[in-house]
């Protein structure tokens, strides 16, 4: 089974997650930050995955170290979980509409960290949350789990539509990436031998 917990401490947080690649899209998610409940509770639906994440930060001082730190969490569950990547279909993309919101979302599991994200996102805040930390939260999932990953905005007004679209798109496009593919379930999809 491909799965993978992490724990992570810090002066700032204080994490727990366990991440199943095979699970059924389940979650408990308590990350201290609310909108970033509800973004990871979409994504481990789409994805297709089960995850569990239970977080202390310092959201006395703000959300930027709780999220970062999840991600690199998150990350680094999906790194392990994948092992050596074998037989894995290596790539997923998604097209996906919210309402007037349109979100590409592409990635690679190619175990280089590449974040390229284009986005307008009109407001400062969803709720509390500060919508400058969608970003940081991507670059640090990219840069920890060595994936490639493209997020981009193609049409939307609605910032909650916005990101909840990417938060989608990213599980159906990692459901997509990690699935293994039978007809090569024993090789390395790579021409290199290795990712």
């Amino acid at each position: 089974m491909r799965t993978a917990t992490c724990n992570r401490k810090t002066a700032e947080t204080q994490i727990t997650l366990t991440l199943n690649l095979d699970g059924i899209g389940k979650s408990e998610i308590n990350s201290g930050v609310g909108f970033l409940d509800h973004m990871l509770t979409l994504f481990a639906r789409h994805a297709r995955m089960d995850l569990a994440l239970a977080c202390t930060g310092d959201t006395v001082v703000d959300d930027h170290h709780s999220v970062e730190d999840i991600a690199i969490a998150l990350g680094e569950a999906l790194k392990t979980a994948l092992g050596e990547k074998r037989g894995i279909v290596r790539y997923g993309s998604e097209l996906l509409p919210m309402d007037e919101a349109l979100v590409l979302c592409a990635v690679d599991l190619s175990g280089r960290s590449c974040l390229r994200y284009t986005a307008s996102i009109l407001s400062q805040k969803i709720g509390s949350f500060d919508t400058e930390l969608v970003q940081e939260f991507f670059s640090a999932l990219s840069r920890t789990a060595g994936i490639t990953l493209h997020i981009k905005q193609l049409d939307g007004e609605n910032s909650h539509h916005i990101v909840e679209a990417m938060f989608k798109a990213l599980g159906r496009s990692l459901r997509q990436a990690v699935a293994v593919d039978s007809a090569f379930a024993d090789e390395i999809p790579s021409t290199k031998g290795v990712l």
